[in-house]
C-alpha cells in the first residue's frame, strides 16, 4: 500500500550520488536548451556570455552559464507578452497560474506557470509532505489567505496529491481558524513560524490550550524560524506537535525539506533541483561541508518561466554527513541561515538577524515577538532590541535582562540598547515578519 511506503519516490530518493548527478546533468541540458530556444531574455544573456547548449558536457561546464538575479527579472516584466515579458517560454494562452513574489526585497516579480508546471509544483510538495510523515489519513488545515503570493498554494495541491484531506481557512480570522481546527479535529497545519506562535497566543487568549487541540504535525515556510532550534522548540511546546521546516520561493519552487529524522538540516530535492554554493566574496564554488556561501539554484523541470542558475542570495552550507533517514539527497546544515543581502556590518561586526532570533526565543520569560532597529548616534552604530516579557513574569525582568545581554554578547559579539515593551504591544504578523530594520541608509 502507498501509505506504507517510506519514500514518496523510492527510486529517486535512494539513488546513489553518481547517478543523481548524471540525471541532473541531462535535465540541465534539456532546460538550458529549452530556455535558449524559447526565451528572448535567456538567449540574449547566453549569447552575451558566449555559451551555447553544445558547450554543456559536464556539471562543471554549467558554471559557464551566467546567473540570474531577481533585479534582472524586474527589468523585463510588465512588457509584451504582458505582463511577463521576454522570459516567457510558452504561448500566453498556455499560462494557467499567476503568482508573484512577496515584495519583501523590492518590486514583486510575476511568475507564470503552465498546468504542467503546476503538476511539477505539487509533485515537489508530495516529496516534502511524505518525508514529514503526512499520509492520506491526515486532515490538514491551511490558515493562510489565498492571495497572489505562492505561500502554501502548492502545498494545498501537494496534500491533495498524496490523498490527504484539505481544509482551506483563507478568509477566516485567527480565532475562527482555531475554532475550525477544534471543530474538525484537524491533525496538521502549515504556516510561517511567526503565525504558528501567534495562533498559539490567540488560542490561549480564547481560553483554549493549543496543546489540547488535535494538531500533531506543523510544516513551516517563509522564515528561517523552524530551523532555529529555540524557535522550533517554542512552537513544538506550544502545540505539542512536531514542527518541520521547508524552504522554497515563488520564482524557484519547493526545493528543500526537513524529514522525520530531523537530522539538523534540510534535504535538497536533487531529483528536481540543482543546487550550487558560491562564496559571496571570491566567487569560488564550495563543494566541501563546513563553508557557508550563497545558493545558486536551477529548477530542472519548470518551463513557462525557467529558473536557471538563479542567485537566490540564501546562505547555506553542505552538511558533513548523510541523513539517517536513508535518502541520498544531500543536506544543507541548519537549513537556510539567512540571506547574503541581510547580513549587515554593525560596529565592524557581521550580524545575521537569525542569531538575534535564536537568543530571544531561547530565553525563558520573553514573549515570541521582538524588533531590531539599527541606526546611528552621531557616527556610531546603535542596535536597539525591543522585546516583551510574558504576562505574569514581569518580576523576573532583572534575570531576563542579564541573561539577554550575556547571550547577545556571546552569540553576536555586540552590545544592544534593550527596550522592554508591554506584552502585546509589538507588531504581530500573519505572513512574513519584518522584525529587522536598518535605518542607516547606505553604509
Amino acid at each position: 500500500m502507498l501509505s506504507e511506503q517510506k519514500y514518496w519516490n523510492p527510486v529517486l530518493e535512494t539513488l546513489d550520488q553518481e547517478k543523481i548527478q548524471r540525471l541532473q546533468l541531462e535535465k540541465f541540458k534539456k532546460i538550458f536548451r529549452w530556455a535558449y530556444d524559447h526565451s528572448k531574455f535567456h538567449r540574449g544573456l547566453y549569447e552575451k556570455a558566449g555559451v551555447t547548449p553544445e558547450d554543456i558536457k559536464t556539471l562543471k561546464d554549467i558554471r559557464r552559464v551566467p546567473t540570474v538575479e531577481k533585479s534582472m527579472m524586474r527589468g523585463i516584466q510588465r512588457k509584451d507578452p504582458f505582463p511577463y515579458g521576454d522570459a516567457l517560454c510558452v504561448p500566453l494562452e498556455d499560462v494557467t497560474e499567476f503568482h508573484q513574489t512577496s515584495g519583501t526585497t523590492g518590486q514583486p516579480v510575476y511568475q507564470p506557470d503552465t498546468w504542467q508546471d503546476w503538476e511539477w509544483w505539487s509533485e515537489s510538495w508530495a516529496y516534502i509532505l511524505w518525508a514529514q510523515g503526512y499520509r492520506p489519513k491526515d486532515r490538514i488545515f491551511f490558515p493562510f489567505g489565498y492571495n497572489v503570493f505562492i505561500a502554501f498554494w502548492t502545498a494545498h495541491y501537494g496534500a491533495e496529491k498524496i490523498g490527504a484531506e484539505v481544509v482551506p481557512g483563507g478568509v477566516l480570522d485567527t480565532q475562527a481558524r482555531i475554532l475550525k481546527i477544534q471543530e474538525l479535529k484537524c491533525t496538521a497545519m502549515m504556516a510561517t513560524p511567526t503565525y504558528v506562535l501567534g495562533m498559539a497566543e490567540t488560542a490561549k487568549s480564547m481560553g483554549i490550550d493549543p496543546r489540547s487541540l488535535s494538531i500533531r504535525r506543523i510544516t513551516c515556510a517563509g522564515e528561517p524560524g523552524a530551523s532555529i532550534p529555540a524557535t522550533k522548540k517554542r512552537m513544538e511546546e506550544a502545540w505539542n506537535a512536531k514542527v518541520f521546516d521547508h524552504a522554497g520561493a515563488t520564482e524557484i519552487g519547493a526545493w528543500s525539506f526537513e524529514c522525520e529524522a530531523q537530522s539538523g538540516g534540510l534535504h535538497v530535492n536533487e531529483a528536481l533541483f540543482l543546487v550550487e554554493i558560491q562564496d559571496p566574496q571570491t566567487g569560488e564554488y564550495i563543494e566541501e561541508p563546513g563553508r557557508r556561501g550563497k545558493m545558486i539554484i536551477t529548477a530542472l523541470d519548470r518551463q513557462a518561466q525557467p529558473c536557471i542558475r538563479f542567485d537566490s542570495k540564501d546562505l547555506i552550507e553542505w552538511a558533513p554527513e548523510p541523513c539517517s533517514c536513508g535518502r541520498t539527497f544531500r543536506m544543507i546544515k541548519g537549513g537556510v541561515v539567512g540571506r547574503a543581502d541581510d547580513i549587515t556590518k554593525v560596529k565592524g561586526v557581521l550580524l545575521a538577524p537569525s542569531a538575534i532570533e535564536e537568543v530571544v526565543r531561547g530565553i525563558d520569560g520573553l514573549a515570541d515577538e521582538f524588533e531590531v532597529i539599527v541606526d546611528k548616534v552621531g557616527d556610531i552604530d546603535r542596535i536597539t532590541l525591543k522585546v516583551e516579557i510574558i504576562k505574569g513574569r514581569e518580576g523576573e525582568r532583572k534575570r531576563i535582562e542579564t541573561q539577554l545581554k550575556d547571550q547577545l554578547r556571546l552569540k553576536t559579539n555586540l552590545g544592544y540598547n534593550l527596550e522592554f515593551h508591554k506584552y502585546g504591544s509589538l507588531p504581530r504578523y500573519s505572513v512574513k515578519a519584518k522584525r529587522f530594520k536598518d535605518l542607516r541608509g547606505k553604509h
